[in-house]
C-alpha cells in the first residue's frame, strides 16, 4: 500500500506593491476599473507578459524545475495561458496546455464548493455535528468530536492533526470552532461522511495508511461524484481523482529537489482516492482549474449545479481569524490587504507545487502549476506571486503565505 499523498508548506514573499488592477484586451479596455485602482493600458500589459514569458524560464532552470502553467483571469474571463519546459527531464517531452498536474492542497476548494451545493440540497447542514450522518467515531472516547461540523472542518478548526503520525496523534488538540490549525485529517473525515450520504458503500478493497488506520474504496466513489456534479458542468473534462487513459497521457511525473523525476506510481487506487482524494488528490491543468477559479470569481446563475449568491458569500467570508493579516473562509484562506481582500490556496505533493490566488472585487485572479520539487518555497511560485508581474494582474499584492 503507498502511504498517502504528501503535502508541504510553502512559504513565499509578497512583495512590492501592485502596478495595476486588470490587465485587459484592447477590445475590453473601456470597462471601468475598480476605483482608486488603475488600469494599465495595453502595451504595458503586452510588456507585463513579455516579462513573464522571459522570468519564468530563467526561474525554472535556477530551481531544477523541469514544468510549469499558469493561467491568467482577468474580469472574470480566461486572458492569458502558457507552458513552460518538459514534461519529464528524461524524455523531453514539451509541457503544454494540456498537461496534468497534481494540484495537491488546492484541491480542497473544490470539495468546499462541493459541500456547500449539498447544504443547499438540504443532504447536510453545515452547523449540524457529523456524528449526527456516521456511526464512526474517528476520535474514540472523546466527547468533543460532537462538536465537530463541516464548517469547523473546511475552516480547519476541528482541532485535529493535518495526517496523524507517531508524533502527531489523531487527537483534538483544543475544543473545536475555538482556534485555526490546518488539518488535512479534517477533509478526510469529512469525504467519509460526504460519501455516505451520497451513496458511496465500501468495498471490499481496503488498505492500512497511518498509523494502522483502515480505510476502504467506495463505490460510487467520490471521484465520480465530483465529475458529475462539479467538473463535468464546469467544463473540466481535462480533470480527475482517478485517473483514465486521457490524464495517463497527459500527466506530467513530479521532480525532486535536482530536477530528476522521482519515479514514484502516483496512480491513485480507491482506498487512496478513500484517504485522500478531497484533501489533495485532483489532477488538473492550469486551464481547467482556472474555469473553477472563474466560476468562484464571476459566477453563473444558480442551477442544480453552481451555488446560488448567498452560498458563495457565505463560502467566502471571513469565518475564522488567524492573524492580524489573514483568516480563513470555507476552503479558502483570505489576505486582508491595503489593496483589499484576496483568496488564496497552495499546495504541495512530492514532485509537484501549485498556487492559487483570487480577488472576488476585481473579477481576477490566476493558477499556477508545476512539477518540480523546488517550486514553492523560493524557487519559482514565491518570486512569482511576490513579483510586480502577477500582482498587477491580481490588483494588489499578497502578504508571505504559509500554506
Amino acid at each position: 500500500m503507498r502511504k498517502r499523498l504528501g503535502r508541504r508548506q510553502f512559504l513565499a514573499e509578497c512583495g512590492r506593491a501592485a502596478l495595476g488592477c486588470s490587465i485587459l484586451p484592447l477590445a475590453a479596455c473601456a470597462r471601468q476599473a475598480p476605483r482608486s485602482v488603475p488600469t494599465p493600458a495595453a502595451d504595458r500589459s503586452a510588456q507585463l507578459l513579455d516579462d513573464l514569458e522571459q522570468l519564468i524560464p530563467q526561474l525554472m532552470a535556477a530551481a531544477h524545475v523541469p514544468g510549469l502553467t499558469i493561467a491568467i483571469v482577468q474580469h472574470g474571463q480566461l486572458f492569458w495561458r502558457r507552458a513552460f519546459g518538459v514534461k519529464s527531464g528524461t524524455t523531453r517531452e514539451p509541457v503544454d496546455n494540456d498537461t496534468v498536474f497534481e494540484a495537491a492542497s488546492t484541491s480542497k476548494p473544490l470539495f468546499a464548493y462541493a459541500v456547500m451545493k449539498l447544504c443547499e440540497r438540504g443532504v447536510m447542514d453545515l452547523d449540524v455535528p457529523l456524528t449526527r450522518y456516521t456511526s464512526e467515531r474517528v476520535v474514540p472516547n472523546d466527547p468533543r468530536l460532537d462538536l465537530i461540523t463541516a464548517r469547523r472542518v473546511l475552516s480547519h478548526t476541528t482541532g485535529l492533526p493535518n495526517w496523524r503520525s507517531a508524533d502527531d496523534p489523531m487527537v483534538i488538540k483544543f475544543t473545536p470552532g475555538t482556534q485555526w490549525y490546518y488539518s488535512g485529517e479534517g477533509y478526510s473525515y469529512l469525504q467519509s461522511v460526504v460519501t455516505q450520504l451520497v451513496g458511496g458503500r465500501p468495498t471490499d478493497a481496503c488498505g492500512n495508511f497511518e498509523q494502522d488506520v483502515r480505510v476502504c474504496a467506495m463505490q460510487p466513489s467520490m471521484d465520480d461524484y465530483m465529475r458529475a456534479n462539479l467538473l463535468m458542468p464546469f467544463g473540466m473534462t481535462h480533470s480527475g481523482y482517478m485517473w483514465n487513459n486521457w490524464i495517463a497521457q497527459h500527466m506530467a511525473p513530479g521532480h525532486d529537489e535536482h530536477g530528476n523525476p522521482t519515479g514514484l506510481d502516483r496512480r491513485p487506487d480507491g482506498q487512496t482516492l478513500s484517504r485522500y482524494g478531497m484533501a489533495g488528490g485532483l489532477c488538473t491543468t492550469a486551464t481547467d482549474y482556472a474555469k473553477f477559479l472563474m466560476e468562484v470569481l464571476n459566477p453563473k446563475p444558480a442551477d442544480q449545479f453552481r451555488l446560488t449568491a448567498a452560498s458563495l458569500h457565505e463560502m467566502l467570508r471571513p469565518q475564522i481569524r488567524r492573524n492580524a493579516e489573514s483568516s480563513w473562509a470555507l476552503g479558502w484562506e483570505i489576505d486582508h490587504t491595503p489593496d483589499g481582500d484576496f483568496i488564496r490556496h497552495g499546495g504541495g505533493n512530492p514532485g509537484y507545487s501549485c498556487f492559487v490566488a483570487g480577488s472576488v472585487e476585481r473579477k481576477a485572479g490566476y493558477v499556477i502549476m508545476t512539477n518540480g520539487e523546488n517550486s514553492g518555497y523560493t524557487g519559482v511560485i514565491a518570486p512569482l506571486i511576490s513579483g510586480d508581474t502577477l500582482s498587477a494582474f491580481l490588483g494588489g499584492r499578497l502578504r508571505r503565505a504559509s500554506e
